[in-house]
């Protein structure tokens, strides 16, 4: 399970399912096993672990992870995919031992303008509301 490494941390590491090895440039969808029921007006952010971030310039393909409270309940939903590429300019290898912490992901609220009217209801997840 996703946790905060102390009780200061804003973001719950995401821990690898398994060793996670990646030459320069190259790129892996890493299905995390993990669901989360995220309250309405909250909005879960996944971003690398900044270490990673400065040592190989580990990056998440679509910048930052958005996962809606919506999500959770979507007809297709499984559990969270991050995926990742190592765009070291340096050609290091990046390494992630199984059950080492590679990415986070941190609680926001958000607000809505007053005049929005949406009503449409998620069916899947990863662009399947447009």
């Amino acid at each position: 399970m996703p946790e905060r490494a102390t009780t200061g941390s804003a973001g719950y590491d995401f821990f690898a399912p398994v060793e996670i090895k990646l030459a320069a440039g190259e790129s892996v969808k890493i299905p995390t096993g993990i669901r989360a029921e995220i309250s309405e007006g909250w909005v879960l952010m996944c971003f690398p672990r900044s270490g990673l971030g400065f040592k190989y310039r580990l990056q998440l393909d679509n910048t930052v992870g958005i996962i809606d409270a919506d999500y959770f309940e979507a007809e297709n939903e499984g559990h969270i995919m991050i995926k990742v590429t190592n765009d070291s300019k340096e050609n290091k290898i990046l390494v992630v031992e199984d059950g080492k912490g590679f990415a986070q992901g941190i609680f926001v609220p958000f607000g809505i303008t007053v005049d929005d009217e949406s009503t449409v209801h998620r069916t899947g997840g990863f662009g399947s509301t447009n």
